[in-house]
């Protein structure tokens, strides 16, 4: 017996597809499902400039297999060097649909982010001024900050007071971790919204820890506590619009993540959607999923839902996803969620 769920094709509004040999693996496993994504600009180096990001943009187009419909939605790293110009022309030609912030040293890649907020004030100003949403990656950096309680510190010591200072700044608090993420969204009205991945919906610290270190199951922002993942669940499921779907797909190979000092980051982009439906429907919550997924990410972009639809299908057999992936002379472990999964999105 089967049971099935037809949705306006999906978006991701937090994506990492990397480069080369890494992009041409990982691009057909998000484009199988989702019609577009933000793509995160954390390469190596950084995607800076507008010249820089269409570059990306091109290289993804031709990474893309024929038959594949995929529209990536490119975004820029901002730095303290941005220039506010560069980054308005490249927003006014339809290039850029948001820039990107990462405290300098947060998460992979993130090197080239900010430690001082004053000389990126000019560029946050532009933005208010022009509409383009401000991607923000939550946590502070200090040395002497629990790492479970950097995401919380962030929002009273930086992301609040950057607001208060930049009336009109649109923020995109992505893939929040915390009761306090979810709370300080549902006090903010207006020009906030939050992306909340697969692995923080259905996943806590003890998960990853008990027993033994799960590599796999290790990402940034890290796990925290149970009570926080419920107050996610909670979020996701509410059908409120200002909480939609970034998965934060993150592929390293899997000697990178199963090594000494190991990656940061959850490859899920191959069964997110079988996932959430599962735990949509456990919630009694499978009427929301089409907003999270489909509707309230196009409603904060100000970009139409699309038109195109998926069926996703559930059956008394479990669905058997890949363990890897192969990426050039690499594998990449696809994530196991710890439980069966009996959802599938029909071909």
């Amino acid at each position: 017996m089967s049971t099935s769920l037809t949705i306006a094709r999906p978006d991701d509004w937090h994506l990492h597809l990397r480069d080369g040999a890494m992009l041409e693996a990982v691009l057909p496993e998000t484009a199988r499902h989702f019609a577009r994504a933000i793509i995160m600009p954390n390469l190596v180096p950084p995607v800076v400039t507008g010249a820089e990001a269409a570059a990306y943009r091109d290289r993804i187009m031709a990474a893309l297999p024929d038959g594949m419909q995929f529209e990536p939605l490119m975004t820029l790293y901002l730095t303290e060097d941005t220039d506010p110009e560069d980054v308005a022309a490249a927003h006014a030609s339809g290039l850029i649909k948001a820039v990107k912030l990462y405290p300098a040293g947060a998460t992979t890649n993130s090197a080239s982010g900010v430690t001082n907020f004053d000389k990126v004030r000019a560029v946050l100003e532009k933005m208010a001024e022009i509409g383009l949403p401000l991607c923000v990656h939550g946590e502070v950096t200090d040395r002497e900050i629990d790492i479970f309680d950097r995401e919380a510190v962030f929002i009273d010591r930086i992301l609040d007071p950057v607001r208060q200072s930049t009336p009109g700044l649109r923020v995109v608090m992505e893939h929040i971790t915390t009761k306090n993420g979810a709370d300080y969204v549902l006090a903010n009205e207006t020009d906030l919204g939050a992306t909340i991945t697969v692995q923080h919906l259905i996943l806590d610290r003890n998960d990853m820890l008990v027993g033994g270190m799960r590599p796999h199951y290790y990402c940034l922002p890290i796990l925290k506590r149970a009570e926080h993942r419920e107050a996610l669940l909670a979020a996701a499921t509410s059908g409120d619009a200002r909480f939609f779907l970034g998965t934060d797909s993150a592929p390293h190979p899997t000697h990178a993540k199963e090594s000494e000092c190991c990656s940061a980051g959850c490859f899920t982009a191959p069964n997110a959607l079988p996932i959430l439906a599962q735990t949509f429907e456990k919630a009694s919550a499978l009427d929301k999923l089409e907003g999270f997924t489909s509707r309230h990410g196009p409603a904060f972009y100000g970009l139409p839902v699309n038109t195109d639809t998926i069926t996703l299908t559930k059956s008394d057999r479990v669905t058997e996803f890949p363990a890897k992936i192969d990426a050039g002379d690499h594998t990449v472990t696809v994530f196991d969620p710890g439980f069966p999964v009996y959802w599938t999105v029909a071909s």
